[in-house]
């Protein structure tokens, strides 16, 4: 099994850590980058796992995944570099950051593959789009795959495509939880406790994300079967066409879109 190093030990870097270990992976087959004391002493206790600097674990790793902000991609691919091993993969999962980018600052001939991860990863129910970069071959793309799949689900697409993989999945999560709050809050002013309100809401989206799921209809079919003429399902959705709501969520998916692209561009 080759040595895989996580750089970035966040809320996503230990996701993936986590996952990894879950999926059958071995500590001895994992290091993590970690600067803080207290944290990588956490770390190592919690998954028995080997805790570095950046430039150990890149020097150690046969696959480097970058779990870090954007705005820090640079300084840590400095960072590295110089110590990047000869045929070793680098996947990252920076929002923004193109393959053009990470290549350009390791030796030539560094197969890149670029990661728009999501949240759900901390429940096992992720959703991963990878592409890949110029030097990237099959077997890359295939060990970026076996690394996302132990926390969802990963699907290939054109790197010009991960923009708006951002937009729809990156952020997705954010805008279900927002319509999540607005039925909760609405459910509320209706007269219902909000302990009942809460409950009934997440389960209601539970249910829907699993129908959609395992039945495999299209969403307008499922929809369909619940609104009747003229019935409550229908007066409901009228306000919320009258509303825009449909065009509201177009809008901001552009928003988050042309967002990924500033960062992609430096002007973030």
């Amino acid at each position: 099994m080759s040595l895989v190093a996580v750089l970035g030990a966040g809320v996503m870097g230990e996701t993936l850590l986590s996952g990894l270990l879950r999926s059958g992976r071995q500590a001895s087959d994992l290091v993590v980058a970690e600067r803080r004391p207290e944290r990588a002493a956490e770390l190592a206790e919690r998954y028995g796992v080997e805790v570095l600097d950046n430039a150990q674990a890149a020097a150690k790793a046969d696959t480097i995944v970058l779990v870090v902000k954007p705005q820090d991609m640079g300084a840590l691919l400095d960072e590295i570099a110089p110590h990047v091993r000869p045929g070793a993969l680098v996947v990252s999962l920076a929002a923004g950051i193109t393959t053009s980018f990470i290549e350009a600052r390791l030796a030539e001939g560094v197969p890149v593959v670029r990661v728009m991860p999501n949240t759900p990863a901390l429940v096992d129910e992720g959703m991963a789009a990878i592409s890949p970069g110029s030097h990237c071959d099959e077997a890359h793309l295939a060990e970026a795959e076996a690394l996302l799949r132990s926390v969802g689900k990963v699907l290939r697409v054109p790197e010009k495509q991960q923009d708006a993989v951002t937009a729809v999945s990156g952020s997705g999560p954010a805008y279900i939880f927002f319509v999540v709050e607005a039925m909760i809050e609405a459910g509320v002013h209706l007269g219902l406790p909000r302990s009942t309100a809460n409950e009934l809401v997440i389960q209601t989206v539970v249910g829907a994300a699993k129908m959609l799921r395992e039945t495999g209809e299209h969403p307008v079919a499922l929809r369909e079967n619940v609104t009747s003429p003229a019935g409550t399902t229908a007066a409901a959705l009228r306000e919320l066409e009258d509303h825009k709501v449909r065009a509201a969520f177009l809008i901001a998916l552009e928003a988050a879109r042309d967002r990924s692209r500033a960062l992609a561009s430096g002007q973030g």
